[in-house]
């Protein structure tokens, strides 16, 4: 297959807002054909998710509110990737943090774009192993529960649609792969 050069090249880029999380962008560009366009797109510093596994058929999972949903939603342990942070030290600092776990044994998985028509958000999944728990310290003002879940019932649970978290839903589908040898 023949893969044309479809980029688009910036004329003029302004932030139209900045925030403590994200950033707004708004760009006009040249399209391929010399036509102008306009893109608005968010600047997000990325995140890591941990596949935390206490063993083959079992992930540590967390249910906490999302406003901009306005629900409690169930997901894997992650975070935001502080400036000038290497992404396994995020996931290594979030999974302390969030569920008081250290884990002896990483693994990255993958690396994927959640959004890529209106974002550059890149989330890291990392698998933990080999866990240890030491006493977990939110962050201020962050609430959650933190749990074991058996992982034939996590996959119940996507498909069900209790689970409806993108991220979350990746990896619980390379846990099944991985508790089976697959991956």
């Amino acid at each position: 297959m023949s893969e044309r050069d479809f980029t688009e090249h910036t004329l003029e880029s302004k932030t139209v807002y900045r925030g403590r999380l994200l950033q707004v962008q708004e760009d006009t560009v040249r399209l391929p054909d010399g036509a102008e366009a306009r893109r608005e797109y968010i600047v997000h510093p990325g995140a890591a998710v941990m596949l935390a596994m206490p063993d083959r058929g079992h992930v540590i999972m967390e249910r906490q509110y999302r406003y901009a949903l306005r629900d409690h939603v169930y997901e894997l342990p992650a975070g935001k990737i502080d400036a000038g942070e290497d992404a396994l030290a995020t996931a290594k600092r979030e999974l302390l943090e969030e569920t008081g776990y250290r884990a002896g044994d990483w693994r990255h998985l993958l690396t994927t774009y959640p959004v890529v028509g209106y974002a550059d958000e890149r989330i890291e999944l990392y698998l933990a192993r080999e866990l240890e728990y030491v006493g977990h310290a939110l962050d201020e003002g962050e609430f959650l529960d933190v749990f074991t879940l058996p992982l034939e019932d996590a996959i119940a649970w996507v498909r069900s649609g209790r689970i409806v978290e993108s991220k979350t839903i990746i990896g619980l589908l390379l846990a099944e792969k991985i508790a089976a040898g697959q991956w």
